[in-house]
């Protein structure tokens, strides 16, 4: 598997195409692309936007967990996005609309790894939207952990 090192701090036209499976489609209202409008995401082009770990509890698993992933903000800065929500939807067609003001530092993070390993379908991957809740009490409500969609496999930016 061949690393590839992208910055995201580019030109439509330097999103490299995916070479692996693709994990992850987005449309919309976004400016950086690498399929007819839409940017494709394997998981070398995720961990090129800049990986990070990020160890935190959820209500879904048993104590702290570490991940890894994209923070959202720096997928939003990577492909230009300007719209006003991101709406999340799984491999089954549950859909969520996360608002761009989650898509901030230290906010909502885009998991592709927990705990080392890579997250099946039956273990809530490819990727999972998840926050920092142990950061801060705001992140322990109802209205993060719904917006919390895992099985994610594509995301269309709202105008």
């Amino acid at each position: 598997m061949a690393l590839i090192v992208w910055t995201g701090a580019a030109l439509a036209s330097d999103l490299p195409a995916p070479e692996g499976p693709v994990l992850l489609h987005v449309t919309g209202e976004i400016s950086v692309t690498n399929q007819d409008g839409a940017a494709a995401f394997d998981l070398d082009l995720l961990r090129g936007i800049g990986a990070q770990t990020i160890e935190t509890t959820t209500i879904w698993t048993d104590g702290v967990q570490t991940f890894e992933g994209v923070p959202l903000h720096d997928l939003t800065k990577a492909l230009g996005i300007t719209g006003s929500a991101l709406r999340a939807t799984a491999v089954n067609d549950y859909a969520v609309d996360i608002p761009l003001a989650d898509a901030v530092p230290g906010g909502a993070f885009l998991a592709f790894a927990r705990n080392g390993r890579p997250m099946s379908v039956r273990d809530k991957g490819p990727l999972w939207v998840i926050y920092p809740y142990d950061s801060a009490p705001r992140y322990q409500a109802e209205i993060y952990y719904a917006r919390s969609i895992w099985q994610l496999d594509r995301i269309e930016v709202l105008p």
